[in-house]
């Protein structure tokens, strides 16, 4: 049993990662990170088109699959999630999208105080350095570096030439005044390295603070120890031992939208009639643990190429080389380089599709090896209507959960990809791209009705990786929030959830900003920056 911290951690991703840095500045203050997965001293992690997390065998990636889909063919879908310090940013495009202002003053109108756009604006500066520069929108100075594409492949030029043939504007900044329109996405990255949260905020801060701030990795947190209605330990195996942490100030769970439920649950803190069904006894029936799953879903358009002007025909050892060697060539690429987002019907307000344009053919999340040149325009409902579960596999810490995303239960979201689909074969019949146009492999030509095209988004569907929702953030009167608008565990003291999984809904556009604005946000109060706000906000509510 090692002596108690003030804070620990559980899980080092993108959340964790910040929330430790922010905390780490008080130097007074004894943190531990527990982290289930191994370093990231890969040099396959620091390439930004790194392979690390593809293998069957990769120690990166948690490997999920969901449940059979009902609405998808009865399929199992492949969810892979990071594993590792930095966890899902280790791994992801490195996309720097922020959502939609809408999105966050819809929480705000959902009864969460303090996460309108305005009130988290700054905490999205804060934690940028945006190579352009600061401004109205963006921060300098943060940890989190953002960049241009060092050097995008020019078929990307073509297919935003023909997305504005089909009608749509072109803009240079996703996250500035306004989303909609198709441009070239920023990434996170620094001297053309993946600038992860582990490079960007956890190794920073146990590099100025190594007596204080504790890291263990390969860290299998088993469950929360609870006394009465207080957060007060972890019980974790490391190394074939069972290990005890204490902490005097706080527990902040970290896990993303699948652990930190199972967690919870594993605690004995989630639905009563659950927990019981799997022999855990319930200590605290909090419903909406596990509940409130959002994912985008997303189908992709491939053509053939006419040319060899795309990665396919790049090799992975030479790529790895020229990377190695100079830092150029395919190896800089997050694959999406550019994109957009749209809308199906006019009315709207928001965007309710996302294009990711891929200079390449992927099949099943890239495991699959395509001979043939060609390109994929992946394409995703924004806002999802349809809402799944994680629930429990068993008792047993080490078993993957049940992830049921109940993925088209909803029709609206059916109708809207299948419409998005369309726009995206629109944008794929311009002129602008004649000179590398071929065949389309995926629909394919004998695919033209509505009805031929929803039954191919059936069969071929895929996540997009963006799970949030399983422990919601909502306000008293919301029977299935699972924490406050400060992250806090309801009924828990010293228990905060801090990552997408608080995320009420689904916002619009790439998770990975956003997630760490959620831990710039929860810091800021745990270090009683928002005091004065706090109490002002009860004053008024008396």
């Amino acid at each position: 049993m090692s002596w108690p911290y003030d804070y620990i951690i559980i899980g080092a991703g993108s959340a964790g990662s910040a929330i430790a840095n922010r905390l780490a500045e008080d130097y007074r203050l004894r943190i531990l990170i527990l982290e289930a997965g191994p370093a990231d001293d890969s040099f396959l992690l620091k390439m930004p088109a790194g392979f690390a997390s593809l293998g069957d065998k990769s120690p990166y990636n948690w490997r999920y699959e969901t449940t059979p889909q009902t609405h998808c063919n009865n399929r199992r879908m492949y969810w892979p999630r990071g594993k590792t310090l930095g966890g899902s940013s280790a791994i992801n495009a490195m996309l720097y999208v922020r959502g939609n202002a809408w999105d966050y003053d819809h929480w705000r109108q959902l009864g969460n105080e303090g996460w309108s756009y305005n009130d988290v604006l700054p905490f999205f500066k804060k934690a940028e350095n945006n190579e352009r520069g600061g401004d109205q929108f963006h921060g300098a100075g943060g940890p989190l570096n953002v960049a241009d594409q060092v050097d995008p492949l020019p078929i990307n030029e073509a297919f935003l030439m023909a997305a504005e043939q089909a009608g749509h504007k072109r803009v240079t900044d996703f996250n500035g005044a306004t989303q909609e329109g198709v441009g070239y996405y920023q990434v996170t990255q620094k001297d053309r390295r993946r600038w992860s949260t582990a490079s960007a905020y956890l190794h920073p801060a146990v590099e100025r603070n190594k007596n204080n701030v504790h890291v263990i990795t390969n860290a299998q947190v088993e469950r929360i120890i609870l006394d009465q209605n207080v957060a007060m330990g972890v019980r974790y195996r490391h190394k074939g031992q069972d290990e005890v942490a204490r902490c005097s100030r706080e527990i902040i769970l970290a896990g993303g939208a699948i652990n930190s439920p199972q967690l919870l649950m594993l605690s004995g803190i989630g639905p009563a009639d659950h927990l019981s069904s799997v022999g855990i006894r319930p200590l605290f029936d909090i419903p909406g643990v596990g509940g409130n799953l959002q994912d985008h879903l997303d189908a992709s358009i491939l053509q053939f190429c006419e040319t060899r002007d795309t990665y396919d025909t790049a090799n992975k050892l030479m790529s790895l080389y020229k990377y190695w060697k100079d830092k150029k060539g395919p190896g800089t690429s997050p694959i999406a380089e550019s994109g957009g987002f749209v809308s199906t019907r006019p009315g709207l307000s928001a965007p309710d599709v996302q294009f990711h344009f891929l200079p390449v053919m992927v099949v099943d999340h890239g495991r699959t090896q395509m001979k043939k040149n060609g390109y994929s325009l992946h394409v995703c409902t924004l806002r999802p209507e349809s809402k799944g579960t994680i629930r429990l596999a068993s008792k047993n810490p080490l078993a993957h959960p049940l992830i049921d995303a109940n993925y088209l239960a909803e029709r609206a979201d059916l109708d809207t990809l299948i419409a998005g689909v369309k726009m995206g074969r629109e944008i794929f019949a311009q002129s602008g791209l004649d000179p590398y146009r071929a065949a389309e492999f995926q629909p394919g030509a004998a695919v033209k009705t509505d009805a031929e095209i929803e039954q191919w988004i059936r069969a071929k569907c895929e996540t997009i990786y963006h799970p949030v929702g399983t422990c919601k953030m909502g306000p008293d009167n919301d029977a299935m929030a699972v924490v406050d608008h400060q992250c806090r565990v309801r009924g828990i003291e010293g228990l905060r959830v801090v990552d997408a999984s608080v995320m009420p809904t689904l916002v619009g556009g790439n998770t990975n900003a956003p997630t760490i604005m959620i831990a710039e946000h929860v810091a800021d109060w745990m270090q009683g920056k928002n005091a004065a706000d706090e109490a002002a906000a009860k004053a008024k509510a008396a």
